[in-house]
């Protein structure tokens, strides 16, 4: 774009060119020609459907009738008359050139006879190979001249940006006014209708319209009337519904449930089974409907850091609420209380997402990119010291949330179904839980709570493994406290065999421990 008239608004054209005080002569085999040049600047549509207005005339569309013939010393079309700029069109006759003869045409009323100069060339790309209109003609612009001229020019381009701006949004809303059905509009509006609505099979909106159905707000509601809001989702079609155990902790115990659906019916629950060391639960709706939809379940064990994850639940008490992030660790020991029902705490091994999880989240599905369950939404990391998410004056999200890997939710929900109760894996071996500048898992020297450090005969006592003792490793995993290496051993089955690796007296032992079983929560 030339800058020679940028920021000059556009005069309407003359009736008849003004009367110079000299006139040349000028050639008699000249013919009517001439150049514009108009500045353009960036539009803005402010109406609702108006995109890509075009705000200022570009080259020689829309632009104003030229007179046809002009003084040799005029400014160029489209700037003030009078005003120099220093330029002169591709072509024009220079100041002081010697004019050729030319039949004089006839002059408009007042103008007075006089023979205008020769018309400057047009460049074989113009109409007519040279010949006839000039419009489309182009020009060279001089070098800018040093001095004060630039900031004037500045300021002339910006008022000419915001005259356009003005002249496209105008074009923008009277466009959208008019539907568009005019056929010179420079406006182009999607169709709206819901055919042309669909989503992308695999996109976050196709992944959440599909899931929300199967994802339910849980009311709980203890005896003495108090209670809170979490998340759940659909497991079998049986009316079974996963969940975290502090979400209906308060209502285990002769309080109330209700499950409200996305589409707003609501049902009556009753808990079937809580499990407080993994912080699952299950419950089920007392007239369960039929069609029910259980959420696919995926295979936490494949998840790879940086795999996208959606997470879906009810944030403080706002239902049907979805959010997007990634998988940002694995294996991530994390220890969470209950809300201060029991004074118990949960272990896991966690997936951490950046995917915004609040209050109200807990017991959600935690979704990977084909829409399947990956993990229970359960705790996050406030900005200010607390607990898992039922903790008390806890503040949003900061980006680090935790979910129970959905292999280790799916083996404690088939027991808590089956017997009502959960069994979890065990050493035999007490360990401290003090996490500060520990190196290790040690096992305790002293009686805790009246048993033995390590359960005699239990798997720990048949490995060897002694009171002092510190565990390293846990098979490939390294353990770097107490609760670490109890997360990681509840990631396994009673009567699995595990290699732990420990030191004592500085030196370093392996050994294989076949995991014993623990029934219920004591």
């Amino acid at each position: 774009m030339s800058t020679e008239n940028e920021g000059n608004e556009v005069p309407q054209a003359p009736s008849a060119p003004p009367a110079p005080v000299d006139a040349p002569a000028v050639p008699a085999d000249s013919a009517d020609s001439g150049s514009v040049s108009g500045a353009a600047g960036p539009s803005a549509a402010a109406g609702p459907s108006a995109s890509g207005a075009s705000a200022a005339p570009q080259g020689h569309e829309g632009a104003p009738s030229a007179p046809a013939h002009a003084p040799s010393e005029a400014a160029p079309y489209g700037a003030p008359h009078g005003t120099s700029h220093g330029t002169a069109h591709h072509g024009a006759p220079q100041p002081g050139s010697a004019p050729q003869a030319a039949p004089a045409p006839q002059a408009a009323s007042g103008a007075g006879n006089w023979p205008p100069p020769q018309p400057p060339a047009v460049p074989s790309y113009a109409t007519g190979g040279g010949s006839g209109s000039g419009w489309g003609a182009s020009y060279h612009p001089q070098e800018p001249k040093p001095g004060g001229r630039r900031g004037g020019l500045v300021a002339a381009v910006l008022a000419a940006a915001l005259l356009a701006g003005g002249i496209g949004g105008g074009v923008g809303y009277w466009a959208a006014e008019r539907g568009d059905s005019d056929t010179n509009s420079t406006t182009v509006s999607a169709p709206d209708t819901p055919a042309d609505l669909k989503r992308e099979p695999g996109s976050v909106s196709d992944i959440a319209n599909k899931a929300l159905p199967s994802v339910v707000t849980i009311e709980a509601q203890s005896g003495g009337g108090e209670g809170g809001t979490g998340t759940g989702f659909v497991y079998d079609t049986q009316g079974h519904i996963l969940t975290n155990n502090h979400v209906v902790a308060s209502a285990a115990e002769g309080g109330k449930l209700q499950v409200t659906f996305s589409n707003g019916k609501k049902y009556a629950a009753e808990v079937i089974g809580r499990a407080e060391g993994y912080d699952v639960a299950v419950i089920k709706l007392k007239n369960a409907p039929s069609g029910l939809q259980p959420l696919k379940l995926g295979n936490s064990d494949r998840v790879a850091v940086g795999d996208s994850t959606i997470a879906i639940g009810a944030p403080f008490g706002l239902s049907n609420t979805v959010t997007t992030g990634i998988i940002s660790a694995k294996n991530r020991p994390v220890t969470s209380s209950d809300g201060g029902q029991s004074g118990k705490s949960s272990y896991m091994s966690a997936l951490q997402t950046d995917a915004s999880i609040n209050p109200g989240n807990s017991g959600g599905p935690l979704l990977d990119a084909r829409g399947a369950v990956i993990g229970i939404n359960s705790a996050i990391k406030p900005a200010e010291s607390g607990g898992g998410l039922g903790g008390q004056g806890q503040s949003g999200s900061i980006g680090l949330g935790f979910a129970i890997p959905v292999n280790q939710a799916k083996q404690v929900a088939q027991q808590l179904i089956k017997t009502g109760q959960p069994v979890y894996p065990v050493i035999g071996a007490s360990v401290s839980l003090q996490q500060e500048g520990a190196n290790g898992a040690t096992i305790s020297k002293e009686a805790v709570s009246g048993s033995e450090p390590v359960t005699p005969n239990g798997p720990a006592d048949k490995a060897g493994l002694k009171p002092g003792d510190v565990i390293t490793k846990l098979d490939d995993m390294v353990i770097d406290s107490g609760p670490t290496l109890i997360g990681q051993i509840w990631t396994h089955k009673p009567g699995d065999k595990v290699k732990i690796t420990y030191e004592r007296d500085g030196k370093e032992h392996t050994v294989d421990v076949t995991l014993g079983q623990r029934k219920g929560d004591s």
